[in-house]
């Protein structure tokens, strides 16, 4: 059988070119060796081996096996050979002596891939050999006091479980009580029966999607509790990008195998998700091995409703001596279908007491009326009920399209909550905005802070199971105060990196009906050439942060948004982009981007902005012309207003082109990558615990 089978629908891939095991020796006598019956060649060391694949170094000065024909070979490791196996040819680099050949297997039959898998499980075992796609965790050290407090504080008032590991053995452990004013911790073991063992302790705890390790001596120990000292280094390892949760009760995989179907229908129960993965339960007669290509998998769950997705195995452990293995695989759905259906179900996993908002539209609307959010620049309800058929039209489409649309609410006996909302209006970037939160607290008792961390989390967590994310953006209100607490001051922690951005800006209100009334100075105003593009793209990146380039779609290759557009209107919602430039003989001195998005989408019309940028030093007497030029255009296009996004200190047009905006206020431009955002989701669980409870730990 070879690297791919033919299906109804034509050729189907076995395995990713980095299948099975890379393997590492420290001596020939403990590599497994390749030996070839071709002349000049008797043993090549395997450098990876899989079912499907084996590389291998020739010795210096070997004869290249031929291409033309199918090779006979054995595997050896220390005695114990595997074969004969077929193969062919199909890497090799004659100009380097010490260049690899790789073969690909072909006709391997079950029996023989159980026993390279057994070799490989062997070798594994032994350290020999490592998965070839597994990613190596990331580790970062924390010796702040204040850092390592506010994590430790989190993990307690969140309640996280720990481990304790000792030589031969590891013990689960929660962290009970944090003495703020001694700085001490206090530890409660969860093994019955279980004694602590001898001092210094690694422990390792949960915050939010990162694993932190510490090591403390003990101050005192009591039976099954133990007071250590705060520690003076905290290491993080971020085990993965998306956060794994257990999978629903009663979820199974469906699947055949690619090489031997004579395996059968394969189920087997998940054991947890992620956006991107899968982890399921089975045994060694499965015979998976990293690199793996299963497709189709079909996931059911207990209400029947059934979900396909295409998947690579790429982690293989457990115990398969005693018959117990588990294996992970990255998915992705197969339609876009598949696709919504497995974003609701994976959000609902990872956060079960939020929802998505489709079902919910209606209390949704009197949540942002309860809520006060109405209030925020100055306006009352009336103010928004032309946008409240379009504001319900478009809750309905977002269910169906999860790769623009997140719609968070956490429902309680007293209705919704609190709501949080992200878009996506640009390629590679989310917008997270309309977030609400009723007055008051529900009868459910919850650690502080749980409301606003689960819609965080939830809608988050969306935007990074889109394939393309790169940036977070908000319009932020620094007058707020999570706002400041959380947003603000992360984002300045890393502005000096690239990856974050807090930058003011004035939102400002376009009546379409008022324009200013003012001649247009002898400015030529029309849509901008291609070479007055590529003019303002370099004004733009000379004057603003590359993240901020990027995130808004603003360089010169994506300056039309042409794929977000298509992308838009493929799905029946409105998007668009226009440039317009302000002339004086013949010379562009200024330009006003123009974007319009769909109605409703942000009840503030945070999709329906200006922006103006100088092209020469008399540009700004230009602005007003253009901005009634702006009037016009959304006009024309049933607009009765839009955003100025004014991110300049120049007050000497806004009056003469009678702009708005509400007096005291300070938004922000929040932009935060997405290589951030797990560390972040760290942050916004610190920030939003409260305070810890002063209470004397039980006994």
């Amino acid at each position: 059988m070879r690297g791919d089978i033919e299906t109804s629908g034509g050729p189907a891939l076995i395995a990713g070119s980095y299948s099975g095991y890379s393997l590492h020796s420290e001596g020939p006598e403990k590599g497994i060796n390749l030996i070839l019956s071709q002349p000049g060649i008797s043993s090549s060391r395997v450098t990876r081996l899989s079912p499907t694949v084996v590389w291998a170094l020739p010795e210096p000065g070997a004869e290249l096996p031929p291409r033309d024909r199918t090779l006979q070979l054995l595997l050896d490791d220390n005695g114990r050979t595997i074969g004969p196996l077929r193969g062919e040819l199909f890497w090799s680099d004659p100009r380097r002596y010490d260049a690899p050949i790789g073969i690909q297997l072909v006709g391997v039959t079950q029996e023989q891939g159980r026993q390279i898998l057994s070799l490989l499980d062997a070798a594994a075992r032994e350290g020999r050999a490592l998965p070839a796609v597994s990613p190596q965790p990331i580790e970062e050290a924390f010796v702040e006091p204040e850092r390592i407090r506010s994590i430790l504080k989190s993990v307690c008032v969140m309640k996280h479980e720990g481990l304790l590991r000792q030589l031969g053995r590891t013990l689960r452990v929660s962290l009970e009580y944090f003495d703020v004013a001694s700085s001490q911790l206090h530890w409660r073991l969860e093994e019955p029966d279980a004694n602590w063992g001898t001092a210094p302790y690694d422990i390792e705890v949960v915050g939010h999607n990162t694993a932190y390790r510490l090591r403390v001596p003990a101050l005192e120990t009591r039976g099954g509790r133990m007071v250590t000292p705060l520690p003076r280094r905290l290491w993080k390892v971020r085990h993965r990008s998306h956060r794994r949760v257990p999978a629903p009760a009663g979820m199974t995989a469906h699947f055949h195998h690619p090489l031997w179907g004579e395996l059968g229908m394969l189920e087997r129960e998940v054991v947890d998700l992620s956006f991107t993965g899968l982890c399921l339960r089975g045994t060694p007669e499965d015979l998976m091995f990293p690199g793996l290509l299963l497709q189709p998998i079909e996931v059911r769950g207990t209400d029947g409703e059934s979900i396909l997705l295409r998947g690579e195995v790429r982690y293989v452990g457990g115990k398969p001596q005693e018959g117990q293995q588990v294996f992970g695989l990255q998915v992705v759905p197969r339609t876009p279908v598949d696709e919504a259906r497995w974003v609701q179900l994976v959000s609902q996993a990872l956060c079960p007491s939020t929802r998505g908002a489709e079902q919910v539209l209606e209390p949704l609307w009197e949540l942002l009326v309860d809520s006060g959010y109405f209030n925020l620049a100055g306006k009352t309800t009336e103010h928004f009920e032309e946008l409240r058929a379009s504001f319900l039209e478009t809750g309905r489409h977002a269910a169906r399209l999860p790769r623009l649309f997140c719609q968070t609410v956490w429902p309680s006996e007293r209705g919704l909550e609190a709501t949080l909302s992200s878009v996506r209006p640009y390629r590679h970037s989310w917008l997270v905005h309309q977030l609400a939160k009723r007055p008051g607290k529900p009868a459910v008792d919850m650690p502080p802070g749980q409301i606003l961390r689960d819609v965080h989390v939830r809608t988050l967590e969306h935007a990074q199971s889109d394939p393309h994310f790169r940036w977070l953006i908000a319009y932020t209100e620094s007058t707020v105060p999570l706002m400041e607490r959380v947003h603000h001051a992360y984002a300045r922690e890393h502005e000096a990196s690239g990856e974050a951005l807090a930058m003011p800006v004035r939102l400002m209100h376009v009546s379409c009906d008022e324009p200013s009334g003012l001649p247009d100075n002898g400015f030529e105003l029309g849509p901008a050439r291609p070479e007055e593009k590529t003019q303002l793209a370099e004004e733009i990146a000379r004057t603003r942060p590359a993240c901020y380039v990027d995130a808004l779609d603003l360089s010169r290759e994506r300056m039309d948004l042409r794929h977000t557009m298509e992308t838009w209107h493929e799905a029946g919602l409105e998007r668009e982009r226009q440039v317009l430039v302000a002339r004086r003989d013949g010379v562009a001195v200024a330009a006003i981007i123009l974007e319009l998005g769909q109605p409703g989408t942000n009840l503030f019309r945070l999709l329906d902005t200006a922006r103006l940028f100088p092209l020469a030093l008399e540009g700004p007497d230009a602005y007003v012309a253009l901005l009634d030029a702006a009037r016009e255009w959304y006009a024309r296009r049933g607009r009765s207003a839009f955003v100025f996004l004014r991110e300049d200190e120049d007050d000497s047009y806004t009056a003469a082109a009678r702009l708005h905006d509400e007096p005291g206020a300070k938004p922000c431009l929040w932009v935060l990558s997405a290589r951030m955002l797990p560390d972040f989701l760290e942050y916004v669980s610190e920030a939003t615990v409260g305070r810890l409870t002063p209470t004397t730990p039980t006994t």
